[in-house]
């Protein structure tokens, strides 16, 4: 296929490779320079950024103090709780033990009686009651 003297082979025409990698290190350069800038920032946010990093530090502080005095006041309050759970459980026991005991003697008491009484019957059906 021939067309007016100019030829289309159907490929882009390609940059050299010194273009290229000289025009990325070109970019990389501008991007670090812009970054430096950046991160070097001005005395006033340098010192704002000190300002926000000790409000970080004295924060973190008084988390961890919380957090250890929390942990004072649930440990006493598990010791304290701890020890009047002991305490009404031993004084129920202790009531329940004085209500046995009381049972106990109830129950020997009405034995004795029920025994004088059976005698009696047995005495009063026989006869031999004497005057």
């Amino acid at each position: 296929m021939e067309s007016n003297g100019t030829e289309f082979n159907g490929k882009r025409p390609k940059l050299a490779v010194e273009e290229q990698v000289s025009d990325t290190d070109m970019s990389n350069l501008v991007e670090n320079e812009q970054c430096e800038t950046i991160i070097k920032g001005s005395e006033e946010m340098e010192s704002n950024i000190a300002c926000l990093l000790e409000k970080i530090e004295s924060f973190t502080q008084l988390v961890s103090e919380l957090l250890e005095s929390g942990k004072t006041a649930f440990k006493d309050l598990s010791n304290e709780f701890e020890e009047r759970i002991i305490a009404i459980h031993k004084d129920h026991v202790e009531k329940w033990q004085d209500e046995i005991k009381e049972l106990r003697l109830i129950d020997s008491s009405n034995e004795e009686a029920s025994t004088i009484l059976c005698n009696a019957r047995n005495l009063l059906q026989n006869g031999q009651i004497q005057f």
